[in-house]
């Protein structure tokens, strides 16, 4: 019973996780389409160059306890509130430092806009320290349903102001506040749902306790951010914010697909590999099939939105953006593997090796900024740091396998195995489609004929194989239908 009970909590939490990141990221696509068409490279690559440091304040701010106490399995309401009361008083201090600091991060990019801008933008992310409880007791629970109304009834509302704001030539100062908008009501929501009411006692005995844990899953996180971002951060440095703006455009829409299928694993990877226990055999069957289901989204959705890149680019967000779609091709194929790395290091996570995760995440980092400096300084052009970029992406998987290995013994032939059929069918579908449909001009067309071609070739194919995880989707499908 609790096998099954599990498996149906797991398939919910996939299900409702589908939903949630699919409508986020058809919802992000829809705002990203009509803010692109009406804003500059100049205006995105503004934001660009702060994104990383706002991410990597929300990495300080969450200080890794919130995966600490996904990982506790006895979390008190003094766990709960002392992580609160702690992310404040750290969110009020790093909002203070980058305030001052403001003025030199213009200086840096040589843009004084940024002086004002960055002290506005920041306000985000002092904001989202108030919700970082709440959604660690929401995940913590799989509680996906309540996850995805949240995050869509907040899109929804920052969106609709980030375009207000955009076509009262606002600019950039919309696209800040879409962001500060989103944050808010996310913290609201979350409150709602959560159930849960902070008290005015803080104890630093929890902190102390998950600090071990939770100080390895900051620095891990902070290098995440760093290595997501970096090329924001570069770029913004030794080239000019157009061309921040073009890769910035590009890697948006590599990262909106990627993170549809990484916001599934995330929100049930780890509570799912926790539950299970020490039990190695049913932690192989639960990652196996898991990786199986991974590799049956994410080839198809990251390789097809490579092949349709040039004409979803000029359809969608005018011409002017047709520089970032070859960027975005090589992004999106490193980006199919990006899913997958988030599964394996969710059951390293779930094993209490945050040190592990965090040394490879470093490593990986310190890769990807030593091959970008070295593709510059010899004379490399953005495309050879974004395709060397890729090729890191796709190769650590490798790395993360071996410490996998280390702590279920899954062999790496058997991941393959899971894995490869997918990526065989999916490049073979783009590629039958990519030629099945070369003869068409129109780029409406060809978008939407691309996209009509590939669906049933590669469903068609993995029917005719009879592939087992089709079969228990198709399943699950109809019987909540039913």
């Amino acid at each position: 019973m609790p096998t099954t009970n599990l498996k149906e909590k797991t398939a919910k939490g996939f299900f409702w996780g589908a939903l949630n990141n699919g409508a986020m990221q058809m919802l992000n696509a829809v705002f990203g389409i009509v803010l692109a068409r009406e804003l500059t490279q100049g205006d995105y690559g503004l934001i660009g160059m702060l994104t990383i440091f706002t991410l990597i304040a929300n990495s300080l701010q969450d200080s890794g306890f919130v995966t600490a106490l996904t990982n506790k399995r006895d979390a008190t309401h003094t766990d709960y509130n002392s992580v609160f009361w702690f992310n404040i008083g750290i969110s009020s201090c790093l909002y203070c430092l980058f305030f001052f600091c403001a003025p030199l991060l213009a200086a840096f990019f040589e843009e004084p806009i940024l002086t004002d801008l960055s002290r506005y933008y920041f306000i985000g992310f002092l904001i989202a320290s108030f919700n970082i409880v709440p959604r660690a007791i929401l995940f913590r629970q799989i509680k996906q349903r309540e996850l995805a109304i949240m995050s869509v009834v907040s899109l929804l509302t920052s969106g609709t102001v980030g375009i207000i704001m955009v076509y009262n030539d606002m600019a950039y100062w919309g696209l800040a506040t879409q962001t500060i908008t989103f944050n808010l009501m996310v913290s609201i929501l979350s409150w709602y749902f959560a159930k849960w009411k902070p008290t005015f006692h803080f104890s630093m005995q929890p902190i102390r306790e998950m600090f071990g844990f939770s100080s390895k899953m900051l620095i891990t996180n902070i290098f995440n951010q760093v290595n997501n971002n970096i090329f924001s951060l570069v770029l913004g440095k030794i080239y000019t914010k157009v061309e921040v703006g073009t890769y910035t455009q590009a890697n948006k829409w590599n990262t909106m697909g990627a993170s549809t299928i990484t916001g599934m694993v995330q929100g049930v990877a780890q509570p799912t590999f926790v539950e299970v226990g020490d039990d190695p055999e049913r932690l192989r069957r639960a990652f196996s099939k898991m990786l199986r289901f991974t590799s049956f989204i994410a080839f198809p959705v990251m390789f097809g939105l490579s092949l349709v890149a040039p004409e979803f680019i000029v359809t969608l967000i005018k011409e002017k953006w047709l520089p970032s779609a070859h960027l975005m091709q090589i992004l999106c194929i490193g980006g199919a593997f990006l899913p997958i790395a988030t599964l394996y290091f969710n059951l390293i996570i779930s094993r209490g090796k945050s040190d592990v995760y965090m040394w490879n995440i470093i490593a990986q980092g310190c890769s990807i900024l030593g091959t970008i400096l070295v593709v510059y300084a010899f004379g490399g052009s953005t495309t050879h740091m974004v395709i060397a970029y890729s090729a890191i992406v796709i190769l650590w998987v490798g790395i993360w396998h071996i410490f996998l290995h280390q702590e279920i013994r899954y062999p790496f032939f058997s991941a393959l195995k899971d894995m490869l059929p997918f990526l065989v069918i999916a490049a073979t579908t783009m590629v039958v489609t990519y030629f099945a449909t070369s003869w068409i001009d129109s780029a409406p067309l060809l978008l939407i004929s691309r996209i009509l071609i590939a669906i049933p070739i590669y469903l068609g194919i993995l029917r005719l194989f009879g592939a087992k995880i089709l079969k228990e989707c198709i399943g699950y499908l109809t019987k909540k239908k039913r």
